[in-house]
């Protein structure tokens, strides 16, 4: 089979390349040129856009032996994933930007073109599994397991997917990249946001969206007990930098509940407001199977990395519904909600959408 391998220039899509190779693939190796102006993005490894990774990349394949190229993806970059951050901070919501970039940028942008020039799937170093049934599965490493920023993938775009770590945790990655004599055996792993060249979030949506004074509103009494100069600086279940002129009559912690675009205000008040038990969520997507007819008992996940809650799952013609089973607290509209399936094999993913309310 002919694949196209993406190689971001760090150890798991070098590892995930030089095992599609040693399959018997036909390999080509591509790397995602994503900034305008690859200076103003991060140097060194914390993130995953940078000139290193570019090299990184290249001498990789080269010691796998196989071609390499870089895409110019840039524009198409800016267009579906920064502005697009931009503007959902603007209304008020929390954007996962790696999400979108699977979505728009790896798994359409990348693999129209990549069958367009005739390969037949594309490969890449995500910790997730993909097995002979079609079916989206956790990785067997749960801290690496990246199932949740897949989720938005159609059944079609899995089919011409490969992620041959699905079976590996991260430490056995590491390892087997030393073996075969890759130099970003232990090359950290980047985080952060890799658009943001200093990692200050605050300052990048500020310069972009400008300045716009509001309050901050108790949510309990109505009081205004402080100001902002933009309510896209927060986020629903943060703490910390509300600089709040007036404590709580109780002394205690105030959280963000929630963002109102319409009035600038930002709502504050105790931990248990943060609380929900209903989730109302857009544009779904079915990776698991054909759309339920009915409501289905399944375990939910609401952002990266967070809990899993178990959950019933309807829909209709807004969208999507999950009933909570129990309560969670610091769920943000714009973020994804997956509903997986528990199995014992790793469990499946059944489908994602946006969360809206």
């Amino acid at each position: 089979m002919r694949v196209l391998a993406a190689m971001s220039g760090g150890v798991d899509s070098a590892v995930a390349a030089a095992r599609a190779v040693e399959a018997g693939h036909d390999v080509t190796g591509v790397h995602l040129a994503l900034a305008r102006n690859p200076q103003t993005y991060r140097t060194g490894a914390r993130g995953c856009c940078t000139l290193e990774d570019s090299r990184d990349a290249r001498r990789a394949a080269d010691v796998l032996g196989i071609p390499f190229y870089v895409w110019d993806m840039a524009d198409r970059f800016h267009d579906d994933v920064v502005d697009d951050f931009v503007a959902e901070y603007a209304a008020g919501r929390t954007p996962n930007p790696c999400l979108r970039c699977n979505e728009k940028i790896k798994f359409a942008a990348v693999l129209d073109r990549a069958v367009a020039l005739g390969f037949d799937a594309v490969v890449t170093g995500h910790h997730a599994r993909l097995g002979p049934d079609g079916l989206l599965r956790r990785s067997v490493d749960a801290a690496k397991d990246q199932s949740y920023v897949l989720a938005v993938l159609t059944r079609a775009q899995l089919d011409r997917s490969i992620f041959p770590l699905g079976d590996s945790t991260k430490a056995e990655v590491r390892a087997e990249a030393a073996r075969r004599g890759l130099a970003v055996a232990d090359k950290p792993d980047s985080h952060d946001i890799c658009f943001i060249a200093d990692g200050d979030t605050r300052g990048f949506l500020a310069e972009r969206l400008g300045e716009a004074p509001g309050q901050v509103v108790d949510a309990l009494t109505g009081a205004v007990v402080g100001s902002h100069s933009g309510a896209y600086q927060y986020t629903v279940g943060q703490r910390r930098g509300l600089h709040l002129d007036r404590p709580a009559p109780d002394g205690r912690p105030r959280y963000v509940l929630s963002i109102i675009p319409t009035t600038n205000t930002v709502t504050v008040g105790p931990a248990e407001a943060l609380e929900v038990s209903s989730v109302r969520a857009e544009r779904p997507v079915w990776t698991g199977g054909a759309r339920p007819d009915g409501p289905i008992e399944c375990e939910v996940q609401l952002r990266a990395h967070g809990d899993v809650v178990p959950a019933a799952v309807s829909v209709d013609a807004d969208g999507l519904h999950a009933s909570l089973r129990r309560p969670v607290r610091g769920v943000a509209a714009g973020q994804a909600i997956v509903a997986y399936r528990p199995d014992p094999a790793g469990d499946v993913v059944l489908g994602s959408a946006t969360i809206t309310a």
